[in-house]
């Protein structure tokens, strides 16, 4: 296509009055300027500069203030503390950023799976398997094995573990730590890509600072909830089971289906495998107080690497 000219022809010596507006055909200077006048002085005195000047000008403007844009981006500016205060001011007012709990939930969350359980039906021996029990899991390791409670998949017929991504497999109980109501378990089918936990320390952890729980109470989920730690190296048992040793006591809250789930620090980091809830009631629910067993004392228990 061709293209428009960036200024108009000049007319030829014959015809011109033709071709120029009224306000041109007493003044000699180029259509293109003509046409544009503005009342202010300076623009004036640029209408009666011939055509050449003007570009020449024009060059000359072009070529000093691209000299002064250079040298200008050239030099570096100093960034004050002041400056940078204000800036992350200015954000943290402007801008709806993730509370600390949030990010560390959602570091884990790929790592976590809902596990429930399944026995024969008692009153239909012959028929399918009905569901006893749900709970939940973490996975730590790519060939899929899960931490989780003892007690969550102990007398299971069949284990059946969703993980994040919604893909299901049967599992099997490799390891198990009675002491702590532990449960190794591995699944036999597996994500394409199967994200296993961090594994932390509880090494560093003191009474206030932050955790969060992460698992399926009364199967739904996965369910967040935060808290402290409340204390640490704390011993709980039931009526009739092992005494565990060496917990952390926490107040995130956490019910039946927490069981297996784990309890992560800020990083997003398991610290702990949540156990149990103290409930000096006949309810089985949270008033405030959960136990999870270290994650060294998982690992220790069954052999796995120190963490």
């Amino acid at each position: 296509m061709k293209r428009a000219a960036l200024y108009s022809r000049k007319p030829s010596a014959q015809g011109a009055d033709k071709m120029l507006p009224a306000a041109a055909k007493t003044d000699n200077t180029h259509p293109a300027y003509t046409a544009s006048r503005s009342p202010s002085h300076i623009t004036q005195r640029l209408q009666r500069l011939p055509l050449w000047a003007a570009l020449l000008l024009c060059a000359l403007l072009s070529a000093t203030l691209t000299w002064a844009l250079t040298r200008q981006a050239g030099t570096p500016q100093r960034l004050t503390q002041d400056d940078i205060n204000a800036a992350v001011l200015h954000t943290l007012n402007t801008q709806d950023l993730p509370s600390r709990a949030a990010r560390a939930a959602l570091l884990i969350a790929p790592s976590v799976v809902r596990v429930h359980t399944q026995d024969e039906d008692k009153k239909n021996p012959q028929g399918d398997m009905q569901n006893t029990g749900v709970g939940s899991g973490v996975v730590i390791s790519e060939e899929g094995v899960i931490l989780t409670n003892l007690h969550v998949v102990q007398g299971a017929k069949r284990i059946q573990v969703t993980f994040a991504d919604g893909t299901e497999s049967e599992a099997l109980v490799i390891g198990v730590q009675p002491e702590n109501d532990l449960a190794v378990i591995k699944a036999k089918r597996l994500p394409d890509d199967l994200q296993p936990a961090t594994l932390g320390s509880s090494q560093n952890l003191q009474p206030g600072d932050e955790v969060v729980a992460v698992g399926f109470p009364f199967g739904i989920g996965p369910s967040v909830s935060a808290g402290v730690v409340s204390g640490l190296n704390r011993s709980f048992g039931s009526e009739g089971k092992t005494m565990m040793r060496g917990l952390i006591q926490a107040d995130a809250a956490a019910n039946p289906g927490n069981s297996g789930g784990p309890l992560i620090n800020m990083a997003g980091e398991v610290v702990g495998i949540v156990t149990a809830i103290l409930n000096p009631t006949s309810a089985r629910t949270f008033i405030g107080i959960v136990f999870a067993a270290t994650i060294e004392s998982a690992g220790g228990g069954m052999g796995l690497p120190p963490f």
